[in-house]
């Protein structure tokens, strides 16, 4: 069982509590947070409320979220774009707008479903609702992502990750142009104090570092490729709009406003590098852009 409270902000007043909770609570769909509101596991003020009351500057919300219960994750039939295979690992080539597991509520439609539809055996390390996920990218945000297909390559990946050895490159279309042709940003991330949905850069927060380098520059963009030394959640999406180059086509970070028509974010996971779990072999993988980024580039450049 896990337990969660939020203080409501001025900036948050006036919206409703099913609402609220599902820009609080990242990997929970709104019909699970209503039906726990219905069944009495959210308390504002130490009262139980409706799915439907706006909250108010300065209330008091306690969830409490029980166990997840063993949920059967159905295999479904997908286009996946598998780059690599064998009997340890796969490497898949995520597109942009599909989840990466299932999550409270929302148990279709994932990657992990399609993988479970092409596979049958994947680590059970990180329980029923992510098996054989070691990493993950953001639904709007495509390319490579490494798959444990048993607990012994589960555990060397994940250490992998740990001591920041895996080697991962991005391809980002950002916001303004950057005059430098290289630069790091240094800044610990957090949750944001205000908007419970959101990263920020937080002195209180994890030590995060992102390399980047510029591609190239456009008259009001700038393409640039990042390299990770740490993997928090949002790293790039937080670390470019802090330096203020949001990502194009980033709602939550940057501006709604989107003149390029991007559906998601600019974001592409390109390269990805690991060592085998078995063979000890260093395996190097890189996908190209997704159709509707490149023809986006394209299209500036003929400008």
């Amino acid at each position: 069982m896990e337990e969660m409270s939020f203080a409501i902000q001025k900036e948050e007043s006036g919206k409703r509590l099913d609402a609220f909770l599902k820009e609080a609570i990242d990997d929970a769909s709104r019909n699970f947070l209503q039906g726990l509101i219905s069944q009495g596991a959210v308390l504002v003020n130490d009262k139980t409320a409706k799915a439907n009351y706006k909250v108010k500057e300065n209330d008091k919300i306690f969830i409490t979220i029980p166990d997840p219960v063993d949920v059967e994750i159905r295999p479904q039939e997908m286009d996946l774009d598998i780059v690599y295979e064998d009997e340890d690992v796969l490497v898949v080539n995520k597109p942009a707008g599909l989840v990466v597991h299932p999550a409270h509520g929302h148990y279709d439609d994932t990657l992990v479903n399609g993988l479970l539809a092409h596979c049958k055996d994947l680590s059970g390390i990180n329980g029923v609702m992510r098996p054989g996920i070691v990493h993950r990218i953001d639904k709007d945000t495509s390319g490579l992502l490494m798959v444990a297909k048993n607990d012994f390559a589960h555990n060397s990946l994940a250490e992998q990750l740990k001591v920041h050895s895996v080697e991962r490159g991005y391809l980002a279309l950002v916001q303004g142009v950057i005059a430098e042709p290289a630069g790091v940003v240094d800044a610990p991330i957090g949750r944001h104090p205000l908007e419970r949905k959101k990263m920020a850069v937080n002195l209180s927060g994890k030590e995060a570092r992102t390399n980047y380098f510029v591609k190239e520059r456009f008259d009001k963009y700038t393409l640039i490729e990042c390299r990770l030394e740490t993997g928090r959640t949002h790293q790039i999406r937080v670390h470019l709009s802090y330096i203020g180059h949001p990502l194009v086509g980033d709602e939550l970070y940057g501006s709604r406003k989107n003149n390029l028509g991007f559906k998601g974010q600019a974001l592409h996971a390109y390269l990805l590098g690991f060592i085998h779990p078995r063979s000890g072999a260093k395996l190097h993988f890189e996908a190209p852009l997704p159709e509707e980024f490149r023809k986006e580039l394209e299209l500036l450049r003929s400008k």
